[in-house]
């Protein structure tokens, strides 16, 4: 595969295509009320996502840019009793913001065909598919690559300012990680509590989120002497009205 497949479904495994025909038992899962996050690596084929992984590494891997938001001073010093901190979001990632414009990634994104790909009717329709939400056919994409170490502390994506998005938005996320990942896992809210966790070391896995909810990655774990690359395609819907 020299450049990414025009269109998404390329990429879906047999049961992939049974969920975007509708077809699947989770078909829906989110709007049926199966929880707020879902997720399952048997829907990408396999051998298409090797190849995803080795285009990702060859096309963005020079394109990604440092995302740090460190644990600020003042979250401690800044504290007068004990048990009040208040910790804001922090995070340790690569990314590329594929929809803007001056993206160092967006042009390799364009030129290697993966914004065709990720544009393509098929990624609007299998995160409607596996969602259930009426979702608009205008969204965000954005590519993360985690490295040794990199992670994403605890928040909940809730975005109260922003009138389209505050009553709940839908996240997509296709993993393509290498075989130096030993480790890393989403750990999520159910039932008021940070109390569940999924393996996201996935070569072809998808996540599908309901936000706003709370959630985090826990640092990435590498095999001994092996360089350790997950990268992630990020695709954020909003709700159709």
């Amino acid at each position: 595969m020299r450049q990414f497949p025009k269109d998404f479904s390329a990429l879906l495994s047999p049961a992939g295509r049974r969920l975007l025909d509708g077809r699947h038992p989770l078909a829906g899962a989110l709007a049926r009320g199966q929880g707020r996050f879902v997720a399952h690596d048997g829907l990408l084929d396999p051998k298409a996502s090797a190849q995803v992984l080795a285009l990702l590494e060859r096309t963005l891997g020079e394109a990604m840019r440092p995302m740090e938001q460190p644990i600020p001073p003042e979250a401690t010093t800044g504290m007068k009793y004990a048990y009040e901190e208040r910790l804001p979001k922090t995070v340790k990632v690569t990314t590329a913001f594929l929809d803007h414009g001056r993206s160092p990634g967006r042009r390799r994104a364009v030129e290697a065909g993966l914004m065709a790909m990720l544009q393509s009717p098929s990624f609007h329709a299998f995160a409607q598919a596996l969602s259930g939400y009426p979702l608009r056919d205008k969204w965000g994409l954005q590519a993360l690559c985690y490295r040794e170490g990199d992670y994403s502390g605890p928040h909940n994506d809730h975005h109260p300012d922003e009138p389209l998005g505050r009553d709940g938005y839908t996240d997509l996320h296709l993993t393509f990680s290498n075989s130096g990942c030993a480790r890393q896992l989403l750990v999520y809210e159910k039932d008021s509590h940070l109390s569940h966790v999924a393996s996201v070391t996935t070569l072809g896995g998808v996540t599908c989120y309901r936000l706003p909810f709370w959630h985090y990655t826990t640092p990435l774990e590498a095999r001994r002497g092996r360089p350790a690359r997950r990268w992630v395609l990020l695709g954020t819907f909003l709700d159709e009205f």
